[in-house]
């Protein structure tokens, strides 16, 4: 009998160990979407302590750039960043897809914000996009 139980134990053991996965959560798309906030505008959450940093010290301010240049500039910077992401490539910095639409109207403050993401990637990573402008990509 104390053989039959060691042996119910012994083969038990492998089983509770295994790890526990749950499918849905790994086929899951990461995404970033943005949102309106409650003034109605829309806005992007940036979660990184030095990102209001990069934007208060080391960026260009957002009068030097226009909301038709900068969401030329997203279009393309976000269809980069995108394809990056599907691909793999920088897997250690882009961690989801950007859901982007150039037909929506977001509003210069979101559109500089966006960019500014890029660019502070760019800065705080090396990682080199095609879009940045030249002054706003740190080589």
């Amino acid at each position: 009998m104390k053989n039959l139980i060691l042996l119910l134990f012994i083969i038990y053991i492998p089983f509770s160990c295994s790890a526990q996965t749950n499918p849905k959560s790994d086929t899951k798309k990461s995404e970033m979407k943005p949102e309106k906030n409650d003034d109605g505008e829309w806005d992007l959450t940036v979660i990184d302590t030095q990102f209001d940093y990069f934007l208060s010290a080391i960026a260009k301010p957002m009068s030097q750039y226009s909301e038709s240049y900068l969401k030329t500039k997203n279009t393309f910077l976000v269809s980069e960043w995108n394809s990056y992401y599907t691909s793999g490539k920088y897997r250690n910095v882009i961690e989801s897809s950007i859901d982007y639409d150039s037909k929506e109207n977001y509003g210069l403050k979101f559109e500089y914000k966006l960019y500014q993401v890029f660019a502070y990637v760019n800065w705080k990573y090396g990682l080199r996009m095609n879009g940045l402008y030249g002054s706003d990509a740190i080589r």
